[in-house]
């Protein structure tokens, strides 16, 4: 079966997208809109996906469904057990959207299939071990080994952002403090900013562009346009944040012994001011046979690796 559809669920918005083969041939974006309940949410994703296949020609009953949902996620059992920021808890995803479009459907988190089609079609092609952490909103990770996902005892590996690291100050949403998520992440970013303007009083172009109290709208894109001025406030938070997500991808390094280490997410648009030090803290803190084996490369498929990997992981589980 050629075609696939691939759901990446978002807090605010949902991609859909129809593959064909590797490509992909449409693509839509509905708001999630989460405080109407996960059947609302259903009830337009199946209707959407009626839409992209009327558009391309393709039959109803030709496609696998695969989506990515934040959270966790017991994908053999095909449910959302907690997806905090859409307020799911125990949502049967997969026997819901089986009623709406008849075709075979798979779930699982929302970072994994990310990973996943990274690994796929993106930045790790045709590499065998595959790790993948996404900083945006927060930080998680994935591996992929020889095209299958590692999930661990209770599907719960992967969450990179809960290490605590003894450098880091902030109390985190988890109950912990000093998780690695804290800094490495977009809205770590803009709190670190945020502190060395106000809290220590630096000078910084960032209080310029944001002059109210708290800085609001103060975004981690901003701290890179600041970075790209030469602001020593922008370039020391981007500088600090590659090197605490440096030292917690070279314990995962140590751990997993991957190929290649991709970095996407919205954060990772800072590109090489958030790689280089990265680069260089694992350099310092890896024993030179890991180092010299692997590369750190930005993930290749922007935001259609969600929807790409999502699609492929449906397919997938429905050859096995």
């Amino acid at each position: 079966m050629s075609y696939c559809v691939g759901v990446d669920i978002g807090g605010t918005n949902t991609a859909i997208g129809l593959l064909d083969g590797e490509r992909v041939a449409a693509k839509e974006s509905i708001p999630t809109l989460a405080g109407e309940g996960p059947d609302s949410l259903f009830d337009r994703i199946a209707a959407t996906v009626r839409g992209l296949l009327g558009r391309c020609g393709v039959p109803g009953d030709a496609i696998t469904v695969g989506m990515g949902v934040p959270g966790f996620i017991d994908q053999e059992g095909g449910v959302a057990l907690n997806s905090t920021n859409l307020r799911w808890r125990d949502v049967p995803v997969v026997a819901r959207m089986r009623e709406r479009l008849g075709v075979p459907v798979a779930i699982d988190n929302d970072v994994r299939m990310y990973v996943y089609g990274e690994a796929l079609l993106g930045a790790g092609r045709g590499v065998r071990h595959v790790l993948g952490v996404t900083v945006g909103t927060g930080l998680a990770a994935a591996l992929v080994s020889d095209g299958r996902l590692f999930y661990g005892g209770g599907s719960m590996a992967g969450e990179l952002g809960h290490i605590p690291l003894e450098s880091i100050p902030y109390r985190c949403g988890c109950g912990l403090t000093g998780c690695l998520e804290t800094v490495a992440s977009a809205t770590g970013i803009a709190r670190q900013a945020r502190d060395l303007v106000e809290r220590d009083g630096r000078a910084s172009v960032l209080r310029e562009w944001f002059p109210g109290e708290g800085m609001p709208g103060l975004t981690a894109r901003d701290v890179s346009r600041a970075y790209d001025e030469g602001d020593a406030v922008a370039i020391e938070v981007l500088r600090r944040t590659g090197e605490q997500l440096g030292r917690g991808l070279a314990y995962a390094v140590t751990m997993y012994s991957p190929d290649v280490v991709l970095v996407g997410g919205g954060a990772a648009a800072a590109g090489e001011r958030l790689l280089a030090p990265v680069r260089e803290a694992m350099q310092r803190l890896l024993i030179s046979d890991y180092w010299e084996r692997i590369s750190v490369v930005p993930a290749a498929l922007g935001d259609e690796a969600g929807v790409i990997g999502s699609a492929l992981y449906g397919r997938d589980a429905a050859a096995r």
